[in-house]
């Protein structure tokens, strides 16, 4: 019988993860699931706890959280990987945005994605692994890049603590129009060409959608082998607020500021400026000048809706 290890956040979406675990207790223990759940106490503790529950022999560990919580869990699994030991991923979302849970076929409702766990649907999922920024070694992330206006909105958002979810990251994309309109100039290398601009902001896409519903990359696949950009050239404020709807229903690409690559491989550099990057919504650089993102194919068993 499979053996689940369940890391929660508690302090994932304004506290609901602590909230969550009766809940969570009830419905796996109603599909008869072998699980233990711990909590998790600092930054980076669910890498830790992720790596010893695959050492410890566990089939599954689960995500119990957001975004943070799904990327330091899969973080933990990657490295556990490169140690020999494997073990497959799940996530129960109970966190604010929970753009990598939508972006995978993860049920966001939460007795939902209980009842995937029991069914146990898996798909083979690629993971990006970014370099340059605050980790030396690298961090790993399942959903996406984001550099420039969507790192600061992400930033801004974690300020707000009276809204959560996408309402606070509205706010704050609202904020950061103000905050946030010297775009960095940036050299993006592709594969295959090099491409030159004011970037407003990129972002760098193996799911689909990031701040809890902005469809960065309308037609994203995390199993394709390659990662779908979204670059977006400086353009006036007024012309910031015309371009949040398109995102929110992933029809930007028609903008004459923005446009969309493929790449198995991408380096920015900033020519003039810096680029404050976040991965999966956790901070990657506030200040650096050059990050490199590449994408490993087919690398982690994430058990999905079937």
């Amino acid at each position: 019988m499979a053996r689940y290890k369940i890391i929660l956040n508690p302090e994932s979406g304004r506290g609901i993860g602590g909230q969550s675990i009766p809940q969570i207790e009830e419905y796996l223990k109603g599909h008869g699931l072998d699980f233990e759940l711990v909590c998790t106490e600092a930054p980076w503790h669910a890498v830790e706890l992720a790596q010893q529950a695959v050492k410890d022999g566990f089939d599954v560990v689960v995500s119990a959280g957001g975004d943070g919580t799904a990327n330091e869990v899969l973080n933990g699994l990657m490295l556990a990987k490169e140690d020999g030991h494997t073990a497959a991923m799940g996530v129960l979302p109970v966190g604010q945005g929970n753009d990598f849970a939508f972006s995978m076929g993860v049920p966001v409702e939460l007795e939902a994605s209980c009842q995937a766990l029991a069914q146990n649907h898996r798909r083979n999922i690629d993971v990006g692994r970014v370099t340059g920024g605050l980790r030396p070694e690298g961090r790993f992330f399942g959903n996406g890049i984001g550099i420039g206006f969507d790192a600061v909105v992400g930033f801004e958002a974690l300020k707000l603590k009276r809204l959560h979810g996408f309402p606070a990251y509205l706010v704050a994309a609202l904020k950061t129009i103000f905050l946030y309109y010297q775009a960095p100039k940036v050299r993006v290398d592709l594969d295959e060409e090099s491409l030159t601009l004011s970037a407003l902001m990129v972002s760098i896409m193996n799911g689909r959608r990031m701040g809890g519903g902005f469809m960065m990359a309308p037609h994203g696949d995390p199993e394709d082998t390659f990662l779908d950009l979204c670059l977006v050239e400086e353009v006036s404020r007024p012309k910031i607020f015309a371009l949040i709807p398109r995102f929110l229903g992933g029809t930007q690409g028609s903008h004459p500021a923005v446009q969309f690559q493929q790449s198995k491989r991408v380096t920015v550099t900033a020519l003039k400026g810096v680029l404050p990057t976040h991965a999966d919504g956790e901070t990657v650089s506030l200040e650096r000048t050059k990050l490199s993102i590449e994408l490993l194919p087919h690398q982690l068993e994430l058990i999905t809706q079937p």
